[in-house]
């Protein structure tokens, strides 16, 4: 095996860290260790944020043409963004139990979400972009009425169907290097809150950082809108 070819090895081989992750999290979860469980997501989500980057820098599509990397992200992602963050609002005590059932919402909308061809265009996503984890933690972190958990869980999965086109903050070039700031920023108060969730602090810091997700938003539909095919 030539260089090239390790190398692109080597990246398949970093985005399966994401697979181990989960387990790790999955295992977590069974032991109700909220801080692991969110350590191994949070890390997840460096893994996802980064693979990319080097999969065009060594070109692995052209080096290894019959392992499709991009398939594996996706199952990977699943996993991490929407099943295990699911099966967390079950486990962890955010759904009571009698309505434990309204967690399979965001689960089968996000099996819709990341089915579509149009999911993502080339510089954003469509349809909110199933970042489960992040709900997880707030969720978990801020500890609202059941009520109001189930409403948002209801309202992100909604969201999922409508083809609003979200930042996708390393390819939007709309704002390019604000964006990415705020969110390698916005990345590393994660990380603080998920390695420290019981901390005096950690319920402060969560929602200060709701600002981010609210700038997210606003930017995400302040800027242009590409025509996309938005049928099922």
């Amino acid at each position: 095996m030539n260089i090239a070819k390790l190398l692109a090895a080597g990246v398949h081989a970093y985005t399966s860290l994401g697979a181990v992750l989960a387990f790790i999290a999955f295992l977590a979860m069974r032991e109700q260790n909220g801080r692991v469980f969110l350590v191994a997501l949070w890390i997840a989500v460096i893994v996802d944020s980064t693979d990319g980057i080097l999969a065009r820098r060594f070109r692995v599509n052209e080096v290894l043409p019959g392992f499709n990397g991009r398939r594996l992200d996706d199952i990977i992602d699943y996993i991490t963004y929407a099943f295990l963050p699911c099966l967390g609002f079950v486990e962890f005590g955010i759904l009571p139990g009698n309505l434990a059932f309204l967690a399979v919402l965001p689960l089968l909308s996000s099996a819709y979400g990341f089915s579509r061809e149009q999911a993502k265009t080339e510089d954003a996503f469509v349809g909110f972009p199933s970042y489960w984890n992040l709900v997880f933690l707030y969720l978990y972190l801020l500890k609202p009425p059941a009520g109001t958990a189930i409403g948002v869980l209801v309202a992100l999965s909604i969201l999922v169907f409508v083809p609003t086109q979200y930042l996708y903050p390393s390819r939007t070039q709309w704002l390019r290097q604000v964006n990415l700031v705020l969110a390698g920023l916005y990345l590393a108060v994660i990380g603080y809150l998920s390695l420290f969730p019981d901390s005096r602090e950690a319920e402060t810091i969560a929602w200060l950082s709701l600002i981010y997700p609210l700038y997210y938003m606003a930017v995400s539909l302040s800027r242009p809108q590409k025509q996309i095919d938005h049928g099922l």
